[in-house]
C-alpha cells in the first residue's frame, strides 16, 4: 500500500493567503480576483499542455458568448474562447521567434501556402479599407482562428492520432447541451418556426448559424459511428449524440443547412459509384453555364413559386426557390446585387474586409429593397462566402475562396482513393463531406467571422491537411523500404 502523498509545505500559507485577498476583493466589489485560479490554471496549459488547451477551447465555442449579443461593450467577442485565441496567438508568435512552434512540412504544405497569401491579401486589403480599424479586427480574428484552429490543430493531429476523433467530440457533445437548451426554449412555443429564429441565444446568433454547424458536425459524427474499436457503450453514446444533432437540424427550420446535406449527400453518392474529380467538375461547370444563360427562364419559373417560409417541413422546404414573395430569399438577392455593385466599384482591393455592413446601404436598388431591408450599418453581412470576399477583397478574395473550395475537393477525392487505415478513411470521407456542406452553405451565408463556425472550417481543414501528409509519409516509408530490401 502506498503511503498517501504529502502536501506541500506551502499549500497552506499560499490558501490562507489567496483567501485573504479574495475576501479583500469581494468587499471592495473586485470579485474578478476570484478567476485567479482559472487563470493560472488556463497559463499553465498553454505552456505545458497546449493541446489539451485547445480541446478545451474547441469544447467552449459552441458554448461561448457574444458580449454584443449580452449588450455587453457592444462588440462582437466571443467568450471565452476569442481572449483564449489570442492568448494561442501571442504564444504562437513569441515561439515563432526562436523556431516555428509547428512542423514544417505543415507549412510548407500548399494548403497552408495558399492560406498563408490569403492572409497577406487580407492584410494588404485592410490598409487601403474604408474602415481601417474595423479591418485589422477582423484580420486580427482571423488570426486567430487560423492560428489555432488550422495552425495549431495540424501539429496536435499530426503528433497525436487519438485528438483526430477528439477533436468531432469536443465540438459535438457541448453543442448537443446547446441543443437540448434550444428545444427546452422551443417547446414551450410550440416548436412554431417563428420562435425556431431564435430561441437558440445567447449561445448562437440566428437559426442559420446553428443549422450551418449542425449540418458540418453530422457527416463525421455518422463516420464515427461506424469505428470498430469502439466499445458497445461508446458507439451508444455517440449514436444518441447524432440523434440530437439530427433533431437539432429538423427543427432549427434552416433551409440552406438542409439543402447543404442533401447536396453532400449525393456528392458521397456519386464518389462511391466511382465519378472523378474532373467529371464531376465538367458537370458543374456546364452546369453554371446552362445556369447563366438561361437565367430569364429559370427567373420566371422561381417567380410562379409563392409558397412562404411556414411551420409545415414540407412548405418550408418548397419555399427555398421562392423569389417573388419570400422576404429572406428577397433580401439576399438585394445583399448580392449590393455586393456585385460595391465590386464593380472597387474591383481589385475592395471596400475592406469586415466593412461591407457598413458600406452597402448606397448600392442597394430600390426595386430590390424589401419589408426587412435597412440603411443602418446594423444589418449583417453579404449573406454570401463568396460575394462577400469579393465585395470585401476585390477579384482576389474570391478567389482565395474558391481556391480553398478546390484544395477541399482535391484532397477530398485523393484521401478517398489512397487513404489505407479504413477508420480513418470512413472519417476523412465525414470530415470532407462536414466542410462541403459549408461552401454549399456559404453560397447563401457566411459565418467565418465567428468561432462557432471557424472552429469547424479550419479545423476540418487541419485534419484534410494531416491525412494528406500521412499519405506522403506513407510513400516515402513504402519507398525507404523498397530501396532497402534491393
Amino acid at each position: 500500500m502506498m503511503p498517501p502523498a504529502r502536501i506541500p509545505r506551502y499549500f497552506y500559507p499560499v490558501t490562507a493567503g489567496y483567501a485573504t485577498l479574495l475576501a479583500i476583493s469581494f468587499y471592495f466589489e473586485f470579485p474578478w480576483l476570484a478567476l485567479a485560479p482559472f487563470v493560472v490554471g488556463i497559463a499553465w496549459l498553454a505552456f505545458h499542455r497546449l493541446d489539451a488547451l485547445m480541446l478545451l477551447i474547441v469544447a467552449c465555442v459552441p458554448l461561448s458568448l457574444s458580449l454584443e449579443e449580452l449588450d455587453i461593450g457592444g462588440i462582437g467577442v466571443y467568450l471565452p474562447t476569442e481572449p483564449l485565441l489570442a492568448g494561442v496567438l501571442v504564444l504562437f508568435v513569441t515561439k515563432a521567434t526562436y523556431g516555428w512552434p509547428v512542423g514544417q512540412e505543415i507549412l510548407k504544405h500548399p494548403l497552408s501556402r495558399w492560406v498563408q497569401c490569403s492572409l497577406i491579401w487580407m492584410g494588404l486589403a485592410a490598409i487601403v479599407s474604408s474602415h481601417p480599424l474595423v479591418s485589422f479586427k477582423f484580420l486580427t480574428a482571423r488570426l486567430w482562428f487560423v492560428v489555432g484552429f488550422f495552425w495549431v490543430l495540424s501539429e496536435m493531429f499530426r503528433v497525436q492520432k487519438a485528438q483526430r476523433h477528439q477533436f468531432i467530440f469536443a465540438y459535438a457533445f457541448p453543442l448537443c447541451i446547446v441543443i437540448i437548451y434550444t428545444m427546452v426554449r422551443h417547446a414551450g412555443f410550440g416548436f412554431e418556426k417563428d420562435a425556431g429564429h431564435w430561441v437558440m441565444k445567447p449561445f448562437y446568433k440566428d437559426h442559420t448559424s446553428y443549422g450551418a454547424v449542425l449540418a458540418m458536425v453530422i457527416p463525421p459524427m455518422v463516420a464515427l459511428l461506424t469505428w470498430k474499436r469502439f466499445s458497445a457503450f461508446v458507439k451508444a453514446v455517440v449514436g444518441l449524440g447524432l440523434t440530437v444533432l439530427c433533431i437539432g437540424l429538423v427543427f432549427s427550420y434552416t433551409r440552406a443547412a438542409w439543402v447543404s446535406l442533401a447536396a453532400v449527400t449525393i456528392l458521397w453518392g456519386l464518389m462511391k459509384v466511382g465519378v472523378q474529380l474532373k467529371t464531376l467538375l465538367f458537370v458543374g461547370i456546364a452546369s453554371l453555364a446552362f445556369l447563366w444563360f438561361a437565367q430569364d427562364a429559370l427567373l420566371i419559373q422561381l417567380e410562379r413559386n409563392r409558397q412562404d417560409s411556414s411551420d409545415n417541413l414540407a412548405e418550408h422546404v418548397e419555399s427555398i426557390s421562392n423569389v417573388s414573395s419570400d422576404a429572406s430569399n428577397l433580401e439576399r438577392l438585394n445583399r448580392w446585387n449590393a455586393a456585385l455593385e460595391m465590386f464593380k466599384e472597387r474591383p481589385f482591393v475592395g471596400w475592406g474586409p469586415g466593412s461591407y455592413q457598413f458600406e452597402y446601404a448606397p448600392f442597394q436598388r430600390s426595386g430590390d429593397q424589401t419589408i426587412i431591408s435597412t440603411n443602418n450599418a446594423d444589418g449583417g453581412n453579404a449573406h454570401s462566402e463568396y460575394l462577400g470576399p469579393l465585395a470585401e477583397q476585390g477579384l482576389p478574395g474570391l478567389i482565395f475562396v474558391i481556391g480553398l473550395l478546390s484544395f477541399c475537393l482535391h484532397l477530398g477525392f485523393k484521401l478517398h482513393r489512397r487513404l489505407k487505415d479504413p477508420e480513418q478513411a470512413r472519417l476523412a470521407m465525414g470530415v470532407f463531406l462536414g466542410l462541403m456542406t459549408y461552401f454549399v452553405h456559404g453560397v447563401l451565408n457566411n459565418y467565418l467571422d465567428t468561432d462557432k463556425a471557424s472552429a469547424l472550417f479550419w479545423g476540418f481543414f487541419a485534419l484534410l491537411l494531416v491525412w494528406d501528409l500521412t499519405l506522403d509519409t506513407s510513400k516515402e516509408e513504402a519507398t525507404s523500404l523498397t530501396a532497402t530490401s534491393d
